[in-house]
């Protein structure tokens, strides 16, 4: 079973300044919660297709490694841009995309979308509509304080 998550939030910051700091892989850290992201290979370019990350999700040594490919880049003119990840661990599967786009000079928003690969046929798809709904809940608190953190970020400049 396949299923589409799809969340958005609009920043009060250009473009630019919104896909600078979410491309920031480490910093995802800093607002998904019990997360830490990294090159998957620190030889790999973290910022173009081709290039390898790695997710920690987890709490201390209790998690498992979310690895991804990097299989579309494109940095916009108006400081947008839209990357696209294949999910290739072992627990995660499936694509993911983030995505900025300028809604006016001094601000923007993010779409972050995740085509779920749910195992385990029916009894996945049974815990996926128990579980969907905490995802999401976390996914938009994540957002909102990523949000929050790139404007006090930018409007302390």
């Amino acid at each position: 079973m396949r299923d589409l998550v799809r969340r958005e939030v609009d920043a009060g910051v250009p473009a630019d300044v919104l896909w600078d700091y979410l491309m920031d892989w480490q910093r995802q850290g800093e607002w998904i919660p019990f997360t830490r992201v990294e090159r998957a290979d620190p030889a790999d370019p973290a910022n173009a297709v081709g290039g390898r990350i790695r997710a920690w999700q987890g709490i201390g040594p209790l998690g498992f490694w979310d690895d991804m490919t990097i299989t579309t880049w494109d940095r916009r003119e108006d400081g947008g841009g839209l990357c696209e990840v294949l999910h290739t661990g072992a627990v995660v599967k499936g694509e993911g995309v983030f995505e900025v786009v300028a809604t006016g000079p001094g601000s923007s928003r993010f779409l972050w979308s995740e085509m779920v690969v749910v195992p385990l046929g029916r009894i996945g798809a049974w815990g996926w509509r128990l579980g969907r709904p905490l995802l999401e809940r976390i996914l938009d608190r994540a957002l909102t304080t990523m949000k929050d953190r790139v404007e006090t970020s930018h409007a302390a400049r």
